[in-house]
């Protein structure tokens, strides 16, 4: 008998809940910033092209839900302001937009190809993400995963 993929409910489903918090381009778009080291409103702005009440809006919300942490800061003369700082919570998304970069870099590419490439730090290489067991094995594809629900 074939087994059945399991069922995912709205309710129980950490996909959907993860789109419902991350799945908005102008939310990615601060994460990549953030991740590039960019702390600032304006040079959020700047670099991402966001509408002020948009962006406002969308630090906002990674604040409130624990990606990004407001740090006060003042330049001399001006008044106080914030800057934005990963979270732990916030550092644990790296995987996954570098994932995104890689299928992007993969599918969606112009012909001058990847825009930026990810190197160690430590050695030069190339950084990538992939899939792999909790025994180490390489999970090379979707097709070398079956799906079950985790109360099983």
């Amino acid at each position: 008998m074939k087994q059945l993929a399991p069922r995912y409910l709205p309710v129980d489903c950490s996909i959907a809940r993860s789109v419902e918090l991350l799945g908005e381009r102008w939310t990615i778009l601060v994460l990549r910033e953030a991740f590039s080291g960019v702390r600032r409103f304006d040079d959020i702005q700047a670099n991402t092209g966001a509408p002020r009440q948009v962006l406002s809006a969308r630090l906002a919300h990674l604040v409130d839900n624990g990606i990004l942490r407001r740090e006060p800061y003042q330049e001399p003369g001006q008044r106080q302001r914030h800057e934005y700082r990963l979270t732990r919570k916030g550092l644990d998304l790296y995987p996954v937009l570098v994932g995104l970069l890689q299928w992007g870099d993969k599918y969606l590419a112009d012909e001058a190809g990847p825009s930026v490439v990810l190197d160690h730090r430590d050695c030069g290489a190339e950084v990538h993400v992939s899939m792999v067991c909790a025994h180490g094995h390489q999970v090379p594809s979707a097709r070398e995963v079956t799906p079950r629900r985790s109360l099983d």
